[in-house]
């Protein structure tokens, strides 16, 4: 790419940079632990990655983590995998979650909103409260630390609640949405055996009531270590025969006691998309998650508590989990319950002005379909709270950038970062003292040796390159569950680099310091020895009114040939005529390289997703390479499989 540094989008101001916690920490690492004072962010980081111990050693006393039992040290053990974080220290994540209940006990917590978009509080006494009755109810039901704990639950306060009082008691937890049907659920809560389920009876979505007791009863069928069943009555039914009610486990006056564990005591279990087998189960550690979030919301988000963190998520991807740790800043957390376009497209700027947000997130494909609706966020809507608009789930394109600049304000912070359910975190994005430039995300994230290697391990720089990792991250796995020699965790990211982790993207570091995502390594467009990232060709390619959406993928032929099509969904009203096939075409080939424009350009009624949202590329390679369906997709793990049937049916017939 080029090395060519244009005019950024966005600056931020002396002020707004003096302002800024991380500039603080900065000049309070600097004096106390020998950071540099000068330099700004880059020479931070750079100390952050060359002094990794000193470094989270300072992120624990910036924070005031409360070890109830010191540490040995810092790092123990500093090969990946197995890294040993803190030896020798306990503590508690969810006493962390609710200390601002003690200075701020009638401020909200939680600002939980449905599709009436009218913002419902839950105030920092009432939130420890719920978690210290729940806590004690789940104690008496015999939960003990290291017991699993799930949730069938949308983006509701119960579902902080129950996260919240698991961690208190050292349960792990672990929750999917209710929009997931029973294979899905039990394809994850069957590996990790939970003692006890919550649930709803149903949920509200598009308008819609949408009824689950019947998938709750499967589900208690089909999980034999269930010891309790909680039920949350959100469409007003009665509970079943055999379950709790949530009212009844929440009503006490308790204050919480919070189990002290050790730092790498399992939190919890987060899911991969398990488009191609049992989604691997990620455990994550208490501590871990506790100091890797502190840093990433307290510095790289810059909230606290005056701020309102609202991110478009559910209870079945790692935002949420991410969202929930905004209560570590004392930041009052966004619950938004819904579907993220109703009763129109514009619906996530509403609930960012109807409640106050200061850091608004969602994903890029949200912000590319209001550009394609035509919304106007900022004419038609009080968006002067937002002070960041950030985006994750697959590169923001150039297009999207700009958008969001002219549409909802021109000193807007954009914030695109990215990271992974692996690590429930991010290794790039968000720096509030950099420029943010289009099409880049502004820096790696302190502490987070991130780097862009050619096949032999050479670092590079304004070339494309594999995402590594050099050191270890605390909120790395601490390993996955029912893998009992670490064989699935070593071979997911250290196989390909010994002792490196391997995350699987394709990025750029460019020489000024900020990074470019091109999408996913392992489905990599590799033309004549020329790579290129999907995401590059989504962005060229949906810049077309005609193109809803598109998938392409690159398969070897057995001759050695290589066959690229590109399928596109259309635009209502659309056809795919030879005026648009060229356009297609002349597009890629103008904007990206004239080697990867695609062999053929077919239409398809949809484009399958992951149930978190993401594009299914590697499984349709698979089924076009003939790969019975059965064993190139798990089926539980996509939002239409109706879809695969087309692409299952292309790879019969082509010749």
């Amino acid at each position: 790419m080029s090395t060519v540094n244009p005019q950024p989008l966005w600056q931020p101001t002396a002020e707004r940079i003096a302002e800024a916690r991380i500039t603080r920490f900065q000049a309070w690492a600097a004096e106390h632990h020998g950071a540099p004072a000068d330099g700004g962010y880059a020479a931070l980081h750079r100390w952050s990655v060359e002094e990794l111990e000193t470094f989270w050693k300072a992120v624990t006393e910036w924070f005031d983590v409360r070890f109830t039992t010191p540490y040995e040290r810092v790092l123990g053990d500093r090969s990946m995998p197995g890294a040993q974080w803190f030896p020798g220290a306990t503590l508690n994540y969810a006493e962390h979650a609710l200390r601002a209940a003690d200075s701020r006990a009638d401020e909200p917590a939680l600002l939980h909103v449905d599709e009436t978009h009218d913002p419902r509080p839950v105030t920092w006494a009432d939130l420890r409260r719920q978690v210290g009755s729940l806590a004690a109810e789940l104690r008496a039901l015999g939960v003990r630390p290291g017991d699993r704990v799930s949730g069938y639950l949308p983006n509701i306060p119960e579902a902080v609640v129950a996260l919240l009082a698991t961690a208190a008691v050292g349960g792990v937890w672990t929750s999917c949405a209710p929009d997931f049907g029973a294979r899905s659920v039990l394809d994850r809560f069957q590996q990790v055996e939970p003692v006890v389920l919550f649930t709803v009876d149903g949920y509200r979505y598009g308008g819609k009531e949408h009824d689950r007791r019947e998938i709750v009863a499967e589900l208690r069928r089909e999980l034999p270590t269930l010891r309790a069943v909680v039920h949350i009555p959100l469409l007003g039914t009665d509970a079943p025969d055999g379950a709790l009610e949530w009212s009844a486990l929440t009503a006490a006056d308790t204050a919480p006691v919070f189990e002290q564990v050790p730092f790498a005591h399992p939190l919890w279990v987060l899911y991969s998309s398990g488009t191609t087998g049992l989604p691997k189960a990620i455990v994550q550690s208490q501590g871990g998650i506790l100091v890797e979030h502190l840093k990433q919301l307290g510095l790289h988000c810059d909230l606290g508590p005056e701020d309102r963190f609202f991110w478009y998520t559910s209870t079945g991807w790692m935002m949420w989990n991410f969202l929930v740790s905004g209560l570590l800043t004392g930041t009052t957390v966004v619950l938004y319950d819904g579907s993220p376009g109703h009763p129109d497209t514009g619906a996530q700027w509403r609930i960012a002005e109807r409640t106050g947000a200061t850091l608004y997130g969602t994903s890029a494909a949200y912000v590319m379909a209001c550009r394609k609706a035509g919304v106007h966020p900022s004419r038609d809507h009080d968006l002067s709270a937002v002070k960041c608009v950030a985006t994750t789930g697959s590169p923001l394109p150039p297009d999207g950038f700009r958008w969001l600049h002219d549409e909802v304000r021109h000193d807007l912070w954009i914030a695109s970062v990215s990271g992974g359910t692996d690590v429930c975190s991010c290794f790039a994005g968000a720096v509030p003292t950099l420029p943010v430039h289009v099409g880049e995300l502004q820096a790696p994230c302190l502490g987070t040796d991130l780097q862009s290697w050619d096949p032999s391990g050479k670092p590079l720089t304004d070339e494309v390159g594999e995402l590594v990792v050099t050191n270890p991250m605390p909120s790395m796995p601490i390993h996955f569950w029912n893998d009992p020699d670490g064989s699935r965790y070593h071979d997911s990211y250290f196989d390909t680099y010994p002792g490196v982790w391997r995350h699987g993207d394709w990025i750029t570091l460019t020489s000024r310091g900020s990074v470019v995502i091109h999408g996913r390594s392992d489905s990599t467009l590799n033309r004549q020895g020329v790579r290129m990232g999907s995401a590059d060709i989504y962005e060229a390619v949906e810049r077309l009114p005609e193109i809803k959406e598109s998938l392409v993928v690159g398969i070897e032929q057995p001759d050695g040939g290589y066959w690229m099509p590109l399928f596109v969904h259309l635009a209502p009203g659309a056809t795919l005529d030879d005026d648009l096939t060229d356009r297609i075409r002349k597009t890629i080939r103008t904007q990206l390289s004239p080697r990867h424009v695609p062999d053929e350009i077919i239409e398809v009624p949809g484009i399958p997703h992951t149930l978190t949202g993401k594009r299914i590329e590697v499984p349709v390679k698979r089924l076009l390479q003939g790969t019975p369906l059965e064993k190139a997709v798990n089926p539980g793990s996509i939002d239409n499989l109706d879809l695969l049937a087309h692409y299952q049916e292309l790879a019969r017939t082509r010749p």
